[in-house]
């Protein structure tokens, strides 16, 4: 099923040379003479012969064909269903591969980092039309469409001020974490049985597997007898795949999406406004707002999401001057505190001197849960940009 290209191995690679330097280095001394075996003439070999590297991916979509792994099955008739649809609505596919623009270069870099097919970056474009903020009838939100239970179970917070489901960040490496972990559990490492589990419930597909293996079949997907929609999700994968693999084939133009990603994550180490950080950056709050759904209260905690993404040409000032602007304590001052055993909101407020209201706002805390080893930041002493 999988066949990984040699092309991912090289991307990204060129730039690190400096150019002047290989090039002086090419055409001194690494060069080196050999004798043909055949011919006894000297040959010259080149630096550049000898490193036989790739070019670099040209834009998002070429890196992301060097990272797909698959066959797509294109001659099986429920790919080819959906390849006939999708060629019928290019316009639609436009539209919601334009809507990848923020997000593709920086989801194939998680795929790459875990070598994971990445035909796994087009699950957003079935799940959620590459729509960080959708919600489903039936309660899944995000652009990985995850249920409040999975949330939960995955560690996605979901409190006053914060929904982790629409965190793009947290929200992708939870999906990721899922697909991989449910591959390893239960189908030795096959990432489309994985799929089909996200989609549709491990219980399910394991059911649907051992019946196909006592019937004597193969248990892979394509032949099991799954749920209806599920029966859909992976041929409409592969479909999508199939095209973005040769768009000009199934006269499909997409948009062109440049190959380093267009964001960045800023670790979230002091409450962070974002009205104040679109301020200190110059930007319009509405992009970091776009960029960070999963802060519905605008702002961010220690305790709450590990980074908060800025556009890419931003971050370095960002960083200095969140930098500059952190608050110095002096000795004594308390600007974080972990829950040990026993405590309680109203006790770890009255021993630091605020109000148990200060405390929820601070943490974006909706009631008085809290758990032991959970960071919170108290209030009045390490609020941003005094």
């Amino acid at each position: 099923m999988i066949h990984r290209t040699a092309r991912r191995q090289a991307i990204g690679l060129v730039s690190s040379f400096a150019l002047t330097g290989a090039l002086a280095l090419a055409t001194t001394t690494s060069q080196a003479t050999t004798i043909s075996p055949h011919s006894g003439t000297p040959r010259i070999h080149s630096f550049w012969d000898a490193l036989q590297l790739e070019p670099q991916a040209a834009d998002a979509w070429e890196q992301l064909r060097g990272l797909m792994q698959w066959d797509h099955h294109t001659d099986d008739p429920r790919v080819q269903r959906w390849i006939e649809h999708y060629r019928a609505s290019p316009h639609n596919v436009r539209e919601i591969t334009e809507r990848a623009r923020p997000w593709l270069a920086w989801i194939n870099a998680q795929l790459q980092q875990r070598d994971l097919p990445g035909e796994i970056a087009l699950v957003p474009f079935i799940e959620s039309s590459f729509d960080p903020q959708a919600r489903s009838h039936r309660g899944a939100a995000g652009m990985w469409q995850f249920m409040p239970g999975t949330a939960d179970a995955l560690g996605l917070l979901r409190q006053q001020g914060y929904d982790g489901r629409l965190d793009v960040a947290a929200s992708t490496r939870a999906a990721l974490d899922y697909i991989e972990l449910q591959a390893e559990q239960w189908y030795n490492g096959d990432i489309e049985l994985s799929l089909a589990a996200y989609n549709a419930g491990a219980g399910t597909v394991n059911r649907a597997r051992n019946a196909a293996l006592g019937r004597g079949e193969r248990g892979d997907y394509w032949n099991l007898d799954l749920p209806g929609e599920t029966m859909q999700y992976l041929p409409k994968l592969h479909a999508l795949a199939a095209i973005i693999a040769a768009p000009e084939a199934h006269n499909i133009e997409l948009p062109a999406i440049d190959v380093s990603p267009a964001i960045a994550e800023v670790p979230v180490e002091q409450t962070i406004d974002l009205a104040r950080l679109a301020d200190m950056a110059g930007l319009p709050q509405s992009e970091l707002t776009a960029l960070n759904p999963g802060l519905t209260g605008g702002r961010v905690h220690p305790g709450t999401a590990d980074v908060v993404l800025v556009p890419r040409e931003h971050e370095s000032m960002i960083q200095a001057r969140l930098s500059d602007s952190a608050p110095q304590p002096t000795e004594g001052d308390v600007t974080e505190y972990v829950v040990q055993r026993g405590d309680t909101l109203s006790r770890i407020a009255r021993h630091h001197g605020v109000s148990v209201d200060e405390l929820r706002r601070q943490n974006g805390l909706q009631g008085d849960i809290i758990q032991v080893g959970q960071n919170l930041d108290m209030p009045g002493q390490s609020l941003a940009y005094r």
